[in-house]
């Protein structure tokens, strides 16, 4: 038993809660406070680890400039695509509206906190913090994301008298790494928990919710790659079959490990095999992983919506916009994190105060959720390296080239 993944364990939590929650109702209820503790640690990982990683991310890198013409085209890219597919998820979540009738309740401290400003104006300047201590108080992520890239931008320029502070910037962002995996240790428990205590209260209604909330990712992650990747490939004149054929050994990878490093090599290697310089492969890939996370911000619209719904809160357009804001930025900070998409969705739901109940329950299906969302990235950073060397005017031969 030993030997079970922490995924697994996790599922185990799932299905010992369902149980619970359907066969003892009333001891079921009594496991609120194993939810909340373990709900309170994701809070408290949030501000640390955005300001870390985004500080060192961006002072990291040294100069804008030194990221060069490619760099460039590659994260023009990477904002388009990524972008693209978070207004997909939020057009799916919006149409087949998977979280209606689930319940999902606040707890008393989060329904004490005033709801988000309604008007799309009064949001934007919402966004800029006057106070950074503040903002890490409060969980108000889109000010800690602002505060972090003027704050790294401004290492950048300061040069060598910044290195402490971007030292411990990247000393903070290990450690808050470490963290986050203690605390999702207490997954399997946390999980377990928050899913009896739901179903107790609300029935197999959150069940058939959670099912309606999967089928609706994979649907649209397929309509992403698709309609918008397949695009993208007729557009910059990729050609399909020998890509696909590529690319599919990494995609399967990822799928089957829901891990894109486990995947990294063998992209690494096909996509020089397909044709692509090994200077642009070399960077764009795992610039990629940081930058070009479609499937994963795909999910995180939907994901945040459903949990909306869930709730009975009915987001208006412009409150919706700043999320998918709000997401667009934040997922770039946290790509190599454990279970990052867990801490960009609770960043999000508590700056729109949102309940952190949702979390729990959609961690119980992570793993499912992981497998689709991990090989579109994979798959999206492979047709971003074919992308940008056909916009730096490399054509790709119909022959096969020779491998190694």
């Amino acid at each position: 038993m030993k030997r079970l993944s922490l995924t697994a364990w996790i599922f185990i939590g799932m299905a010992a809660g369902i149980a619970l929650g359907l066969g003892a109702p009333e001891v079921a209820r009594e496991l609120s406070p194993v939810s909340n503790i373990f709900l309170r640690l994701i809070k408290s990982i949030i501000a640390p680890l955005l300001f870390g990683t985004l500080v060192y991310g961006i002072a990291g890198s040294g100069s804008v400039k030194a990221m060069g013409r490619i760099g460039l085209k590659a994260i023009v890219y990477f904002e388009i695509v990524t972008t693209v597919a978070l207004f997909l998820g939020l057009g799916a979540v919006n149409l087949t509206r998977p979280g209606v009738g689930m319940k999902l309740e606040r707890t008393a401290a989060e329904a004490a906190v005033p709801p988000a400003k309604a008007t799309l104006a009064g949001m934007l300047e919402h966004t800029f913090p006057s106070s950074i201590i503040d903002a890490m108080a409060r969980g108000e992520v889109l000010q800690i994301v602002v505060f972090a890239f003027l704050f790294g931008a401004a290492c950048v320029a300061a040069g060598p008298k910044a290195r402490p502070m971007v030292e411990f910037a990247e000393s903070l962002a290990e450690v808050m790494f470490l963290y986050t995996r203690f605390v999702m240790y207490l997954a399997p428990f946390g999980v377990g928990a928050a899913i009896a205590v739901t179903v107790a209260g609300k029935g197999v209604s959150v069940l058939v919710g959670l099912g309606k909330l999967v089928a609706t990712m994979y649907v649209a992650q397929a309509l992403f790659v698709v309609g918008v990747l397949g695009a993208v490939m007729a557009l910059a004149r990729i050609p399909v079959r020998r890509f696909v054929r590529f690319a599919r050994e990494p995609f399967l990878i990822a799928f089957s490990t829901a891990s894109s490093e486990a995947a990294l090599p063998r992209a690494l290697e096909n996509m020089e095999r397909f044709g692509v310089p090994k200077h642009i492969v070399a960077f764009v890939i795992p610039t990629g992983y940081s930058f070009n996370l479609d499937g994963t911000t795909l999910y995180l619209a939907l994901a945040s919506v459903f949990v909306a719904q869930a709730a009975g809160v009915d987001l208006s357009l412009g409150q919706q916009l700043i999320m998918m804001l709000a997401l667009m930025l934040t997922s770039k900070g946290v790509a190599g994190v454990p279970r990052a998409a867990l801490v960009i969705l609770a960043g999000t739901l508590a700056t729109f105060n949102l309940p952190m109940e949702g979390v729990a329950v959609l961690l119980g299906i992570d793993a499912v959720m992981d497998m689709a969302r991990t090989s579109v990235n994979v798959l999206g950073n492979c047709l971003a390296t074919a992308v940008v060397a056909r916009w730096e005017g490399y054509s790709f031969q119909e022959t096969e080239p020779a491998a190694g």
